[in-house]
């Protein structure tokens, strides 16, 4: 399997997690997203919506969006389990996934702050509020749904981690203060003693700046 990845994407990041846990050996190609690269007719070809992460399977078959690639991994390998095995907190660890994934990240990424420059003029002070109100705003709603045990649903790292330490990265790169979120924090802790988020780490990867 290739995963077509950059190291600095957050969903690129849950996807890195997700393989680490399951113990997967995936090659890794850059798809430089400062350089335009997602943009190129090639790698187009293969994300039509010119995004990483793009998994490639060793068939050719193509998987995009980070939690449908998850959710093949966790079905192609059970072990690890990345969500609980309760019902309830199984729906719960998806709605914090999907809270971050679909609620925090399509405000705050590339594609939406280039365009709220290009085509409706902001400035980068204007880009910055945009940005942190966002981000801020969906983790205040996480750090309610969540309970550390000490992982956000239990003794092990589920899908709702997996999406919110990279959330958590953006938070502290981007300048977002976290003092009202300790539930946040805690599960940060957790996660950063764990083999699987240390070796995901953005710093980790080969293309790293």
């Amino acid at each position: 399997m290739i995963l077509y990845d950059y190291y600095r994407s957050s969903a690129a990041y849950r996807v890195r997690i997700a393989i680490a846990l399951k113990g997967l050996v995936v090659e890794r190609r850059r798809v430089h997203l400062l350089h335009g690269e997602q943009r190129d007719p090639g790698y187009r070809a293969k994300s039509p919506l010119a995004i990483v992460p793009t998994l490639e399977l060793d068939d050719g078959t193509l998987i995009t969006q980070s939690l449908a690639i998850i959710d093949y991994l966790d079905a192609l390998k059970p072990g690890p389990p990345l969500l609980p095995k309760d019902p309830v907190l199984a729906a719960q660890a998806r709605a914090v996934a999907l809270t971050i994934a679909c609620e925090i990240h399509p405000l705050a990424n590339l594609r939406v702050l280039e365009a709220l420059q290009q085509q409706f003029g902001a400035k980068d002070d204007q880009i910055a509020v945009w940005r942190k109100r966002w981000i801020a705003e969906g983790l205040s709603a996480v750090e309610a749904l969540i309970a550390p045990a000490p992982f956000a649903f239990g003794a092990a790292p589920s899908l709702a981690d997996i999406c919110l330490v990279p959330q958590v990265y953006n938070a502290r790169r981007f300048d977002v203060s976290l003092e009202a979120c300790p539930r946040i924090l805690a599960v940060e802790a957790a996660c950063a003693a764990h083999p699987a988020f240390l070796e995901a780490r953005p710093e980790a990867q080969p293309d790293a700046e």
